[in-house]
């Protein structure tokens, strides 16, 4: 192992317990110090050799990918009200989808997303993201007056950043000729795009509407009577108020 991992040095053996990982390093303790050069001993490992190596590109090995498109398709159902609404435009033409890009105001009804736009509407550059990746979080919000017709329940779209960076590893495993294991490690970059739909819809009908008009009377006649009580009883002037309030007959 590496003199640069901490939990690898040693001076003796008995420094590198058997089947003990390696601290932030690339394998299992073999139960051996060894000499690595002249100044240091590490313990040795059982690990896959070489291990991982950490250079980064100095550009993105897939600029063209900015102008990729993501097709998101999403639905709502509100239950209460029976009420379906699909992002996408109900259309009988099959090259629709194919040729239009989303817009708020000329295509909102197109699912179809830039890659690009998408970076850019969360307040990045593509090229940023494109090296070391980036997580995206995509909220689609839903707010629907089912007093208008459905057409004017349409979807609003918003885009942040959650995250600079993003990389995940792969590895496939295989026998050569001579039955040896080999593997082909690969760590990627990209552009990961975390999708949230939330949405709410209201309709107007009478019933909850007299609830809540009998429900602020009672409230008022209540507050009348609390008032009173205070001022009648709890007040230091209670008495010129109780004068004002009631007249006395004799």
């Amino acid at each position: 192992q590496s003199p640069s991992v901490l939990d690898a040095m040693c001076t003796e053996d008995a420094d590198c317990p058997m089947g003990n990982p390696v601290v932030h390093g690339n394998g299992i303790k073999t139960g051996k110090c060894v000499m690595f050069n002249a100044t240091h001993s590490t313990c040795e490992i059982y690990g896959w050799c070489p291990v991982e190596n950490n250079t980064l590109p100095r550009k993105p090995l897939l600029a063209e990918a900015e102008n990729f498109t993501l097709f998101i398709k999403n639905t709502v159902h509100f239950t209460k009200f029976n009420f379906s609404k699909c992002n996408t435009l109900q259309t009988n033409d099959p090259t629709y989808f194919k040729s239009c890009t989303y817009d708020p105001f000329f295509n909102p009804f197109c699912p179809v997303f830039r890659v690009r736009d998408m970076v850019e509407a969360a307040g990045e550059t593509f090229g940023d993201l494109a090296l070391l990746g980036g997580s995206i979080g995509v909220r689609i919000e839903w707010d629907c007056d089912l007093d208008h017709p459905a057409a004017r329940c349409r979807p609003q779209y918003s885009f942040s950043l959650q995250d600079r960076r993003y990389n995940f590893r792969t590895a496939s495993y295989y026998w050569d000729s001579q039955q040896l294991l080999y593997r082909n490690l690969l760590k990627l970059y990209g552009i990961r795009f975390d999708i949230s739909v939330h949405g709410q819809a209201g309709k107007f009908s009478i019933i909850p509407t007299a609830v809540s008009f009998g429900t602020s009377i009672a409230f008022f006649g209540a507050a009348t009577v609390l008032c009173d009580l205070v001022l009648l009883y709890l007040d230091a002037k209670a008495d010129f108020y109780w004068k004002e309030k009631f007249e006395e007959v004799r």
